[in-house]
């Protein structure tokens, strides 16, 4: 009787670190991977312009929060490499020069800019908050004001 009770009891172990091996790998992949949600991917500018190459020389990526007040006109610029907005509150209007074209940009959307295309963003009623990332060259500003104008940050 003792060693039918050695055995369920072996059995139980045996089925009980078989569990816990099978819990731990389910639990180690439910955490290997989160979830990717594409922001944004393109090959050209909001404008339709193609994003031809990237600069050479040493690469540098920029990440910088702007913040512009409520019904801010930004001054007309240039940007000399992609980079990628996200909006994280508020609406922000882009307008090219040279076309006259534009778009709106809301919270929770991406947009590519323009590359050597003149151009400016206007916020809305509310604050605007943008998150840009710039694939940049070492030592080359990431905004370039265009003739006359200030600096866009």
């Amino acid at each position: 009787m003792l060693s039918k009770y050695h055995s369920i009891r072996i059995a139980t172990i045996v089925t009980g670190a078989s569990l816990t091996a099978v819990l731990a790998q389910t639990h180690a992949s439910s955490v290997a991977s989160g979830h990717r949600e594409i922001l944004l991917q393109t090959t050209q500018s909001w404008n339709g312009q193609p994003y031809t190459h990237y600069p050479t020389g040493q690469p540098q990526l920029t990440t910088i929060k702007l913040t512009i007040a409520p019904h801010t006109v930004l001054p007309w610029h240039t940007h000399p490499f992609p980079n990628a907005v996200y909006v994280l509150s508020g609406t922000l209007t882009l307008h090219d020069k040279a076309s006259g074209k534009t778009q709106v940009v809301h919270q929770g959307q991406a947009v590519g800019e323009s590359v050597h295309d003149v151009h400016r963003g206007e916020s809305g009623d509310e604050p605007t908050v943008l998150l840009i990332t710039y694939a940049g060259t070492l030592g080359v500003p990431t905004s370039v004001p265009a003739a006359g104008e200030k600096a866009e940050y």
